[in-house]
């Protein structure tokens, strides 16, 4: 998959608490029910194509993250997507511009 700047993308990330958030899914408890493990999709916008292939992703708050461009959590935002969450993108691309 070719990445470029500004791609919207959806990072599907392991989480771990005692309260899942209404946006959790596959959603497993801890033996003894205390905690939690689920996933949560985190809505980011590349910033930047590293040298070395991997990308440099920018979060709502500014945070960076660089990830693997074959990570299996990874993945291009599909229309809906684009369309549903364009607020939470608008705001990242904000911070890009």
């Amino acid at each position: 998959m070719k990445w470029e700047p500004l791609d919207l993308v959806v990072y599907s990330k392991q989480k771990h608490s005692a309260s899942p958030g209404p946006r959790a899914r596959e959603v497993d408890a801890a033996s003894r029910g205390e905690t939690y493990s689920y996933t949560v999709d985190k809505f980011w916008v590349v910033q930047q194509v590293l040298e070395d292939g991997n990308l440099r992703l920018i979060t709502r708050t500014g945070k960076q993250h660089t990830i693997h461009p074959h990570d299996p959590n990874l993945r291009k935002a599909t229309l809906w997507e684009r369309w549903y969450f364009w607020g939470r993108y608008r705001e990242i691309k904000a911070l890009v511009s």
